[in-house]
Protein backbone atom coordinates (compact mmCIF):
# COMPACT_ATOMS: atom_id res chain seq x y z
CA UNK A 1 0.00 0.00 0.00
CA UNK A 2 1.06 3.74 -0.59
CA UNK A 3 0.64 5.59 1.91
CA UNK A 4 0.70 9.13 3.00
CA UNK A 5 0.86 10.55 6.89
CA UNK A 6 0.40 14.67 6.78
CA UNK A 7 0.89 17.23 8.83
CA UNK A 8 2.55 14.96 11.81
CA UNK A 9 5.11 16.33 13.94
CA UNK A 10 7.74 13.45 13.06
CA UNK A 11 9.87 13.00 15.73
CA UNK A 12 12.83 10.19 15.75
CA UNK A 13 15.58 10.41 18.13
CA UNK A 14 17.78 7.90 16.09
CA UNK A 15 17.91 10.51 13.23
CA UNK A 16 17.74 13.23 15.86
CA UNK A 17 14.39 14.57 13.49
CA UNK A 18 11.98 16.41 15.31
CA UNK A 19 9.37 18.91 12.85
CA UNK A 20 6.34 19.19 10.91
CA UNK A 21 6.87 16.95 7.69
CA UNK A 22 4.66 14.23 5.30
CA UNK A 23 5.96 10.97 5.58
CA UNK A 24 5.72 8.37 2.75
CA UNK A 25 5.25 4.65 2.84
CA UNK A 26 5.17 2.12 -0.14
CA UNK A 27 5.78 -1.68 0.10
CA UNK A 28 5.86 -1.72 3.63
CA UNK A 29 8.97 0.97 4.01
CA UNK A 30 9.69 4.33 4.49
CA UNK A 31 10.19 6.19 0.78
CA UNK A 32 10.67 9.66 1.81
CA UNK A 33 10.50 12.33 4.24
CA UNK A 34 8.98 15.70 2.85
CA UNK A 35 8.33 16.01 -0.59
CA UNK A 36 7.13 12.55 -1.88
CA UNK A 37 9.37 10.53 -4.18
CA UNK A 38 8.99 11.06 -8.34
CA UNK A 39 6.01 9.24 -10.03
CA UNK A 40 4.61 8.43 -6.11
CA UNK A 41 0.68 8.28 -6.16
CA UNK A 42 -1.12 7.95 -2.66
CA UNK A 43 -3.82 5.09 -1.92
CA UNK A 44 -4.24 6.12 1.36
CA UNK A 45 -3.75 9.28 3.42
CA UNK A 46 -4.11 9.85 7.34
CA UNK A 47 -4.16 13.16 8.85
CA UNK A 48 -1.54 13.77 11.53
CA UNK A 49 -2.11 17.07 12.21
CA UNK A 50 -1.59 17.66 15.79
CA UNK A 51 -0.39 14.23 16.63
CA UNK A 52 3.49 13.24 16.80
CA UNK A 53 4.65 10.49 14.49
CA UNK A 54 7.72 8.32 15.78
CA UNK A 55 8.96 4.76 14.73
CA UNK A 56 6.99 1.69 16.56
CA UNK A 57 7.74 1.40 20.03
CA UNK A 58 10.28 -1.65 21.11
CA UNK A 59 9.04 -3.80 24.24
CA UNK A 60 12.49 -5.63 25.64
CA UNK A 61 10.27 -7.73 27.80
CA UNK A 62 6.73 -8.83 27.01
CA UNK A 63 5.45 -12.25 28.38
CA UNK A 64 2.99 -13.50 25.31
CA UNK A 65 2.28 -16.97 27.64
CA UNK A 66 2.09 -19.01 24.65
CA UNK A 67 3.59 -21.66 24.26
CA UNK A 68 2.69 -22.96 27.41
CA UNK A 69 0.01 -20.78 29.20
CA UNK A 70 -2.68 -20.26 26.99
CA UNK A 71 -5.32 -19.31 29.96
CA UNK A 72 -3.62 -16.52 30.40
CA UNK A 73 -2.97 -14.97 27.25
CA UNK A 74 -1.57 -15.66 23.82
CA UNK A 75 0.18 -14.19 21.32
CA UNK A 76 -2.61 -13.06 19.54
CA UNK A 77 -4.25 -11.63 21.89
CA UNK A 78 -1.05 -9.63 23.39
CA UNK A 79 0.13 -8.53 19.93
CA UNK A 80 -3.26 -7.04 19.17
CA UNK A 81 -2.69 -5.18 22.45
CA UNK A 82 0.58 -4.24 21.27
CA UNK A 83 -0.63 -3.01 18.23
CA UNK A 84 -3.20 -0.90 20.46
CA UNK A 85 -0.19 0.35 22.49
CA UNK A 86 1.89 1.57 19.22
CA UNK A 87 3.82 -1.45 20.63
CA UNK A 88 5.70 -2.84 16.91
CA UNK A 89 7.88 -5.02 18.44
CA UNK A 90 8.27 -7.55 21.62
CA UNK A 91 10.84 -9.50 22.75
CA UNK A 92 9.76 -13.02 24.37
CA UNK A 93 12.42 -14.21 27.24
CA UNK A 94 12.86 -17.63 27.34
CA UNK A 95 11.02 -19.55 30.46
CA UNK A 96 7.94 -20.34 28.08
CA UNK A 97 6.82 -23.85 28.24
CA UNK A 98 8.42 -25.77 26.76
CA UNK A 99 12.10 -23.41 27.30
CA UNK A 100 13.24 -21.35 24.18
CA UNK A 101 15.74 -23.68 24.38
CA UNK A 102 15.83 -25.39 21.13
CA UNK A 103 15.60 -23.98 17.65
CA UNK A 104 12.36 -25.57 17.40
CA UNK A 105 10.62 -23.45 19.81
CA UNK A 106 12.22 -20.35 18.79
CA UNK A 107 10.39 -20.81 15.03
CA UNK A 108 7.08 -21.73 16.45
CA UNK A 109 6.74 -18.73 18.30
CA UNK A 110 8.22 -16.54 14.87
CA UNK A 111 5.19 -18.82 13.09
CA UNK A 112 2.75 -17.57 15.62
CA UNK A 113 3.56 -14.04 15.27
CA UNK A 114 3.69 -14.19 11.59
CA UNK A 115 0.39 -15.63 11.46
CA UNK A 116 -0.93 -12.63 14.15
CA UNK A 117 0.65 -10.09 11.84
CA UNK A 118 0.23 -7.04 14.30
CA UNK A 119 4.10 -6.92 15.65
CA UNK A 120 7.28 -8.32 15.39
CA UNK A 121 8.32 -11.03 18.14
CA UNK A 122 12.03 -11.26 19.04
CA UNK A 123 13.32 -14.71 21.28
CA UNK A 124 15.93 -14.74 23.46
CA UNK A 125 16.94 -18.05 23.78
CA UNK A 126 17.78 -20.26 27.20
CA UNK A 127 20.76 -19.90 28.53
CA UNK A 128 21.25 -22.95 30.26
CA UNK A 129 19.25 -26.14 29.19
CA UNK A 130 15.43 -26.12 30.64
CA UNK A 131 16.76 -23.25 32.21
CA UNK A 132 18.27 -25.26 35.44
CA UNK A 133 20.96 -23.28 35.76
CA UNK A 134 23.75 -26.89 34.86
CA UNK A 135 24.37 -27.37 31.44
CA UNK A 136 25.02 -24.84 28.49
CA UNK A 137 22.57 -24.43 25.59
CA UNK A 138 22.67 -24.58 22.26
CA UNK A 139 23.66 -20.65 21.87
CA UNK A 140 24.99 -20.82 18.43
CA UNK A 141 22.19 -22.47 16.89
CA UNK A 142 19.93 -20.66 18.95
CA UNK A 143 21.39 -17.25 17.34
CA UNK A 144 21.34 -19.00 14.25
CA UNK A 145 17.45 -19.14 14.49
CA UNK A 146 17.14 -15.62 15.01
CA UNK A 147 17.43 -14.94 18.96
CA UNK A 148 18.33 -11.68 19.75
CA UNK A 149 20.51 -12.77 22.67
CA UNK A 150 20.26 -15.15 25.47
CA UNK A 151 19.26 -15.33 29.39
CA UNK A 152 18.22 -17.78 31.98
CA UNK A 153 15.18 -15.49 32.50
CA UNK A 154 13.97 -15.04 36.17
CA UNK A 155 16.10 -18.20 37.19
CA UNK A 156 19.50 -17.41 39.24
CA UNK A 157 22.44 -19.69 38.05
CA UNK A 158 23.92 -19.83 41.52
CA UNK A 159 26.61 -21.48 40.69
CA UNK A 160 29.58 -19.26 39.36
CA UNK A 161 31.62 -21.75 37.28
CA UNK A 162 28.59 -22.46 35.17
CA UNK A 163 27.60 -18.49 34.89
CA UNK A 164 31.46 -18.06 33.53
CA UNK A 165 30.90 -20.77 31.22
CA UNK A 166 28.30 -19.14 29.58
CA UNK A 167 29.93 -16.40 29.59
CA UNK A 168 32.34 -17.42 27.69
CA UNK A 169 30.25 -19.41 25.36
CA UNK A 170 27.92 -16.26 24.33
CA UNK A 171 31.07 -13.98 24.12
CA UNK A 172 32.26 -16.66 21.49
CA UNK A 173 29.18 -16.61 19.74
CA UNK A 174 28.44 -12.62 19.79
CA UNK A 175 25.66 -13.07 21.78
CA UNK A 176 24.43 -10.72 24.29
CA UNK A 177 23.35 -11.84 27.55
CA UNK A 178 20.19 -10.53 28.98
CA UNK A 179 20.88 -11.32 33.30
CA UNK A 180 18.55 -10.00 36.21
CA UNK A 181 20.54 -9.81 38.51
CA UNK A 182 19.69 -11.58 42.04
CA UNK A 183 20.64 -13.72 44.48
CA UNK A 184 18.78 -16.57 44.98
CA UNK A 185 19.18 -16.69 48.81
CA UNK A 186 18.11 -13.00 49.27
CA UNK A 187 15.31 -12.75 46.82
CA UNK A 188 13.16 -14.89 48.47
CA UNK A 189 10.47 -12.46 50.12
CA UNK A 190 7.97 -11.08 48.03
CA UNK A 191 8.31 -6.98 48.72
CA UNK A 192 11.00 -4.61 49.23
CA UNK A 193 12.91 -4.79 52.78
CA UNK A 194 11.88 -1.27 54.93
CA UNK A 195 9.10 0.30 56.88
CA UNK A 196 6.39 -0.80 55.08
CA UNK A 197 7.35 -4.61 55.03
CA UNK A 198 7.61 -4.85 58.48
CA UNK A 199 4.38 -3.41 59.29
CA UNK A 200 2.78 -5.52 57.03
CA UNK A 201 4.68 -8.60 58.21
CA UNK A 202 5.65 -9.90 54.40
CA UNK A 203 8.87 -11.72 53.35
CA UNK A 204 11.32 -9.22 51.91
CA UNK A 205 13.53 -8.42 49.67
CA UNK A 206 16.79 -6.22 50.34
CA UNK A 207 18.26 -4.20 48.07
CA UNK A 208 21.69 -6.45 48.47
CA UNK A 209 19.58 -9.23 46.81
CA UNK A 210 20.02 -7.26 43.27
CA UNK A 211 23.30 -5.73 44.38
CA UNK A 212 25.29 -8.62 45.33
CA UNK A 213 24.74 -10.58 42.15
CA UNK A 214 25.16 -7.17 39.75
CA UNK A 215 28.55 -6.61 41.25
CA UNK A 216 29.31 -10.75 40.75
CA UNK A 217 28.11 -10.50 37.26
CA UNK A 218 30.34 -7.52 36.74
CA UNK A 219 33.47 -9.16 37.63
CA UNK A 220 32.87 -12.13 35.52
CA UNK A 221 31.99 -10.05 32.82
CA UNK A 222 35.04 -8.06 32.90
CA UNK A 223 37.43 -11.50 33.19
CA UNK A 224 35.40 -13.01 30.09
CA UNK A 225 34.99 -9.88 27.97
CA UNK A 226 31.59 -10.73 26.98
CA UNK A 227 28.43 -8.28 26.05
CA UNK A 228 25.67 -8.26 28.92
CA UNK A 229 22.33 -6.50 29.36
CA UNK A 230 20.92 -5.88 32.72
CA UNK A 231 17.28 -6.64 33.06
CA UNK A 232 15.13 -4.52 35.42
CA UNK A 233 17.06 -2.49 37.82
CA UNK A 234 15.57 -1.76 41.16
CA UNK A 235 17.93 -0.22 43.23
CA UNK A 236 19.40 3.27 43.38
CA UNK A 237 22.41 1.67 44.34
CA UNK A 238 22.43 -0.81 41.29
CA UNK A 239 23.27 2.22 39.02
CA UNK A 240 25.87 3.52 40.61
CA UNK A 241 27.24 -0.07 40.25
CA UNK A 242 26.43 0.10 36.70
CA UNK A 243 27.81 3.84 35.91
CA UNK A 244 31.54 2.87 37.74
CA UNK A 245 31.21 -0.61 35.46
CA UNK A 246 30.47 1.68 32.19
CA UNK A 247 33.30 3.89 33.39
CA UNK A 248 35.72 0.74 33.29
CA UNK A 249 34.78 0.16 29.52
CA UNK A 250 32.55 -2.99 30.16
CA UNK A 251 30.30 -3.49 27.23
CA UNK A 252 26.90 -3.48 29.25
CA UNK A 253 23.58 -1.78 29.11
CA UNK A 254 20.67 -1.85 31.34
CA UNK A 255 16.96 -1.23 31.45
CA UNK A 256 14.22 -0.45 33.94
CA UNK A 257 10.51 -1.32 34.14
CA UNK A 258 7.90 1.29 33.54
CA UNK A 259 6.36 0.69 36.88
CA UNK A 260 9.15 0.98 38.79
CA UNK A 261 9.68 4.09 37.35
CA UNK A 262 6.08 5.29 39.28
CA UNK A 263 5.37 3.41 42.05
CA UNK A 264 7.02 3.01 45.30
CA UNK A 265 6.40 0.06 48.36
CA UNK A 266 4.09 2.50 49.74
CA UNK A 267 1.74 1.55 46.87
CA UNK A 268 1.31 -1.96 48.17
CA UNK A 269 -1.01 -0.18 50.60
CA UNK A 270 -2.87 -2.88 52.54
CA UNK A 271 -1.58 -6.15 50.68
CA UNK A 272 -2.69 -4.63 47.36
CA UNK A 273 -1.66 -8.43 44.73
CA UNK A 274 -1.21 -5.73 41.93
CA UNK A 275 1.83 -4.34 43.17
CA UNK A 276 3.19 -7.57 43.78
CA UNK A 277 6.21 -7.59 41.35
CA UNK A 278 9.65 -8.68 41.06
CA UNK A 279 12.04 -6.78 41.56
CA UNK A 280 10.17 -5.52 44.02
CA UNK A 281 8.49 -1.66 44.14
CA UNK A 282 11.48 -0.16 46.19
CA UNK A 283 11.70 3.11 48.50
CA UNK A 284 11.25 6.57 46.52
CA UNK A 285 14.95 6.85 46.74
CA UNK A 286 15.55 4.50 44.94
CA UNK A 287 12.45 4.95 42.20
CA UNK A 288 14.56 8.66 42.14
CA UNK A 289 17.84 7.34 41.44
CA UNK A 290 16.25 5.21 38.55
CA UNK A 291 15.13 8.23 37.07
CA UNK A 292 18.19 9.41 37.33
CA UNK A 293 20.04 7.13 35.89
CA UNK A 294 17.85 7.30 33.00
CA UNK A 295 18.34 11.08 32.51
CA UNK A 296 22.49 10.68 32.84
CA UNK A 297 21.84 7.83 30.29
CA UNK A 298 22.99 5.06 32.84
CA UNK A 299 19.99 2.91 32.03
CA UNK A 300 19.34 3.05 28.46
CA UNK A 301 16.04 1.32 27.86
CA UNK A 302 12.35 1.36 29.89
CA UNK A 303 10.33 -1.47 29.24
CA UNK A 304 6.44 -2.42 29.88
CA UNK A 305 7.49 -5.82 31.55
CA UNK A 306 4.23 -7.44 30.70
CA UNK A 307 3.34 -10.20 32.62
CA UNK A 308 -0.42 -11.01 31.98
CA UNK A 309 -2.02 -13.06 34.50
CA UNK A 310 -5.73 -14.65 34.69
CA UNK A 311 -7.95 -13.62 37.85
CA UNK A 312 -6.61 -16.71 40.06
CA UNK A 313 -3.24 -15.38 40.31
CA UNK A 314 -3.68 -12.22 41.55
CA UNK A 315 -6.68 -13.50 44.01
CA UNK A 316 -4.86 -14.62 47.07
CA UNK A 317 -3.42 -13.78 50.29
CA UNK A 318 -0.12 -11.39 48.70
CA UNK A 319 2.57 -13.90 49.55
CA UNK A 320 0.71 -16.56 47.59
CA UNK A 321 0.12 -14.44 44.99
CA UNK A 322 2.21 -14.58 41.08
CA UNK A 323 4.18 -11.05 40.27
CA UNK A 324 3.56 -8.91 37.35
CA UNK A 325 1.61 -6.09 35.94
CA UNK A 326 -0.39 -6.56 32.48
CA UNK A 327 1.54 -3.28 31.26
CA UNK A 328 1.25 -2.55 27.34
CA UNK A 329 -0.96 -0.35 27.10
CA UNK A 330 0.78 1.92 30.23
CA UNK A 331 3.98 2.03 28.45
CA UNK A 332 3.76 4.57 25.94
CA UNK A 333 2.06 7.01 28.72
CA UNK A 334 3.81 6.27 31.94
CA UNK A 335 7.10 7.50 29.86
CA UNK A 336 5.65 10.52 28.38
CA UNK A 337 4.49 11.08 32.23
CA UNK A 338 8.52 11.47 32.81
CA UNK A 339 8.61 14.45 30.12
CA UNK A 340 5.70 15.90 32.38
CA UNK A 341 7.99 15.65 35.37
CA UNK A 342 10.83 17.12 33.75
CA UNK A 343 12.81 13.94 33.93
CA UNK A 344 13.54 13.39 29.74
CA UNK A 345 12.73 15.71 27.29
CA UNK A 346 10.55 14.22 24.52
CA UNK A 347 13.06 12.92 22.36
CA UNK A 348 15.00 11.00 25.55
CA UNK A 349 11.48 9.80 26.24
CA UNK A 350 11.11 8.24 22.62
CA UNK A 351 14.87 6.89 22.39
CA UNK A 352 14.46 4.98 25.28
CA UNK A 353 11.21 2.94 23.86
CA UNK A 354 12.47 2.87 20.20
CA UNK A 355 15.77 3.16 19.16
CA UNK A 356 17.85 2.21 22.22
CA UNK A 357 16.02 -0.96 22.69
CA UNK A 358 16.20 -1.62 19.10
CA UNK A 359 20.11 -0.93 19.96
CA UNK A 360 20.34 -3.62 22.74
CA UNK A 361 19.15 -6.16 20.80
CA UNK A 362 20.71 -5.43 17.91
CA UNK A 363 17.43 -5.25 15.23
CA UNK A 364 16.72 -3.12 12.29
CA UNK A 365 13.63 -1.17 14.63
CA UNK A 366 13.16 1.89 15.66
CA UNK A 367 13.69 4.29 13.30
CA UNK A 368 11.83 6.22 10.42
CA UNK A 369 15.28 6.10 8.39
CA UNK A 370 14.22 6.47 4.75
CA UNK A 371 14.33 2.74 3.58
CA UNK A 372 13.49 1.46 7.02
CA UNK A 373 10.37 -1.05 7.39
CA UNK A 374 7.64 1.13 8.03
CA UNK A 375 6.52 0.44 11.67
CA UNK A 376 5.11 3.75 12.91
CA UNK A 377 3.09 4.84 15.83
CA UNK A 378 1.13 7.79 15.88
CA UNK A 379 -0.53 9.29 18.72
CA UNK A 380 -2.02 12.33 20.20
CA UNK A 381 0.31 13.74 22.80
CA UNK A 382 -2.38 15.92 24.38
CA UNK A 383 -4.93 13.15 24.33
CA UNK A 384 -6.27 12.11 28.08
CA UNK A 385 -7.94 8.96 28.88
CA UNK A 386 -8.54 6.53 31.37
CA UNK A 387 -7.18 2.97 31.79
CA UNK A 388 -10.54 1.26 32.93
CA UNK A 389 -11.05 -2.32 32.67
CA UNK A 390 -13.27 -2.66 29.74
CA UNK A 391 -9.95 -0.76 27.30
CA UNK A 392 -7.50 -2.82 28.34
CA UNK A 393 -6.92 -5.04 25.40
CA UNK A 394 -4.55 -7.72 27.02
CA UNK A 395 -5.98 -11.02 28.24
CA UNK A 396 -4.72 -10.13 31.20
CA UNK A 397 -6.17 -7.46 33.42
CA UNK A 398 -3.57 -7.43 36.49
CA UNK A 399 -2.43 -3.87 36.22
CA UNK A 400 -2.25 -1.19 39.18
CA UNK A 401 -2.85 1.50 36.83
CA UNK A 402 -6.48 0.92 36.52
CA UNK A 403 -8.27 4.31 36.93
CA UNK A 404 -5.17 6.29 36.27
CA UNK A 405 -5.78 9.24 34.22
CA UNK A 406 -3.69 8.93 31.54
CA UNK A 407 -1.84 11.66 28.71
CA UNK A 408 -0.91 10.71 25.38
CA UNK A 409 -3.04 7.90 23.29
CA UNK A 410 -2.22 6.12 20.34
CA UNK A 411 -4.40 6.89 17.07
CA UNK A 412 -2.79 4.93 14.74
CA UNK A 413 -0.45 1.86 14.52
CA UNK A 414 1.20 0.81 11.15
CA UNK A 415 3.37 -2.61 11.14
CA UNK A 416 5.56 -3.18 7.44
CA UNK A 417 3.55 -1.18 6.28
CA UNK A 418 0.64 -2.01 7.46
CA UNK A 419 -2.42 -0.10 9.43
CA UNK A 420 -2.97 -3.08 12.59
CA UNK A 421 -4.18 -0.34 14.73
CA UNK A 422 -6.76 2.58 14.30
CA UNK A 423 -8.63 4.52 17.32
CA UNK A 424 -11.50 5.39 15.33
CA UNK A 425 -12.23 1.88 14.41
CA UNK A 426 -12.53 0.59 18.38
Amino acid sequence: MRLRITGGRILDPAQNLDGIHDLHVAAGRIVAIGDPPEGFTVEREIDARGRIVCPGLVDLSARLREPGEEHKATIATETRAAAMAGITTLCCPPDTDPVIDTPAVAELIHQRAEQSGRARVVCLGALTHGLKAEQLAEMRALKRIGCAGVSNALVPIANTEVLRRAMEYAATCDLTLFLHPEDPWLSQGVMHEGPISTRLGLPAVPETAETIALSRDLLLLEQTGARAHFCRLSARRSVEIIKAASDRGLRISADVSAHHLHLIDVDVGDYDSRCHVRPPLRSPRDRDGLREGLRDSVISAICSDHQPHDRDAKDAPFEATEPGISALQSLLPLTLALVEDKVLNLSQALAAITCQPARILGIEAGTLRVGAGADICIFDPEAHWTLTEENIASAGKNTPFKGWDFKGKVMHTLFGGKLVYTEASR
